[in-house]
């Protein structure tokens, strides 16, 4: 339950449209709903105005169709993170209206349209087309955030031309989040160009010294541009709620 319908709820009980017993049951599972195998919060979007996320990976398809259909009777939209193929499949299968963004690697359910936060969007800038998962992943939630997202892709330090072509996209942006593997010098560069909040992103792209993301992950941590805030490995998802937070901020 978000803010919103909590404030509609009462109102209905206030003139008399919904009695204290209609109330009371809509509110009785607020705090969380216990499934068994997960405990879901229906709480969060009323403490940090964004309800539960599923994370898909270690989950079976059928605890994800129970953990959804759950959310989704208490809120009007869900979202889904780290959802491979054969297993979006078998949820789709069993909950049809769930809709799969495979590059992204996230589903979703919206039956009702999305606030949107704030007027500018989020710069979401990528290195290079294989950081393109993680950046996707980033973009699928901004959205389900209500955040607007403007994508530069493929302008890594390699070509650094491409990127120095794209300065008129941060000046009309209020967050940039910038992905990127290998050494995982992109964040830097973009730090010393623009004056808003820079969040980067590693990925786990790049040949055996990369580590599977730590090379740019230590990178990034050291970066020479001030202020540039570092997300985990891959978390393209927690860069996306980072820059959200920091929009709810300014608004």
């Amino acid at each position: 339950m978000d803010p919103a319908r909590l404030r509609q709820l009462l109102e209905e009980v206030q003139r008399g449209g919904a009695s204290v017993d209609d109330a009371v049951g809509e509110l009785k599972d607020l705090p969380y709903a216990d499934l068994g195998y997960a405990a879901v919060d229906h709480h969060r979007a009323l403490r940090q105005g964004a309800p539960e996320v599923v994370f898909g990976q270690g989950k079976t398809a059928a605890q994800i169709v129970g953990i959804v259909r759950e959310l989704a009777r208490r809120g009007p939209n869900v979202l889904v993170t780290r959802l491979d193929p054969d297993k979006a499949r078998e949820a789709v299968a069993a909950l049809p209206v769930l809709k799969y963004v495979e590059l992204a690697r996230t589903a979703t359910v919206e039956n009702a349209p999305i606030a949107q936060l704030g007027t500018r969007p989020v710069a979401l800038v990528s290195a290079g087309t294989s950081d393109l998962p993680v950046a996707e992943e980033c973009a699928e939630t901004l959205r389900m955030l209500g955040v607007g997202v403007e994508r530069v892709y493929d302008v890594g330090v390699a070509g650094i031309h491409r990127l120095l072509s794209k300065r008129d996209v941060f000046e009309r942006t209020s967050v940039v989040v910038v992905v990127a593997g290998m050494e995982g010098a992109l964040p830097s560069v973009i730090g010393g160009m623009v004056a808003g909040p820079v969040i980067a992103v590693p990925t786990s792209v790049g040949y055996g010294a990369s580590f599977g993301g730590l090379a740019a992950l230590a990178g990034m941590l050291s970066s020479c541009a001030s202020g540039v805030v570092v997300c985990n490995i891959d978390n393209g998802f927690g860069a996306a709620f980072a820059a959200a937070r920091i929009l709810r901020g300014q608004y």
